[in-house]
């Protein structure tokens, strides 16, 4: 079925909101090394915006996890890998391309926390508009609040595709 695709946010506004939060994250690790693990594969293109921009040292590794299939979550977590990296001690931001209900969020800080992190953040590029019941976890930082729409590109997909976009567009259906 064909798709429309309408941009909510281009690739400038985008990147600017990116090197605020680099910013931000900055000073408030300040002086510390920073542990950056990325929920792949949605948080790819997020996180390697994000993290040229902090002026920390900081260790990467990834965590391929999550919790839908096709555009729907099915309230479990499904692990395809575990961390390369000991976290033990260390200060871990967990990043990801959207928190939505904040499932996979909330399960992954407390994997993490349980491998002895000294502390587990959250940042994330969207925010998603759901009522606050609904909700798992909140980011300590975003970059934007999302409307209740499905939305592409930046490492958002529809099936694996279209996360190489780089505006933010809202995906919708068309009529055959």
């Amino acid at each position: 079925m064909p798709v429309i695709l309408t941009t909510l946010y281009d690739a400038q506004t985008i990147r600017r909101r990116v090197e605020e939060l680099a910013a931000d994250i900055s000073r408030a690790y300040a002086g510390q090394e920073l542990t950056a693990v990325i929920v792949m594969n949605g948080g790819f293109f997020f996180a390697a915006d994000l993290l040229r921009h902090v002026d920390l040292p900081v260790r990467v590794d990834s965590l391929p996890a999550g919790s839908y299939v096709h555009h729907a979550s099915t309230g479990q977590l499904t692990m395809r890998g575990r961390l390369k990296l000991d976290v033990k001690d260390r200060h871990v931001l967990l990043i990801d391309d959207i928190l939505d209900t904040g499932f996979t969020l909330a399960e992954l800080q407390k994997m993490i926390l349980a491998d002895g992190a000294a502390s587990c953040r959250t940042c994330v590029l969207f925010d998603k508009a759901i009522p606050p019941e609904m909700k798992k976890a909140k980011p300590d930082w975003f970059g934007f609040h999302a409307p209740a729409e499905y939305l592409v590109g930046c490492g958002m997909d529809s099936d694996e595709l279209y996360r190489n976009l780089p505006d933010i567009c809202i995906l919708r259906e068309s009529e055959p």
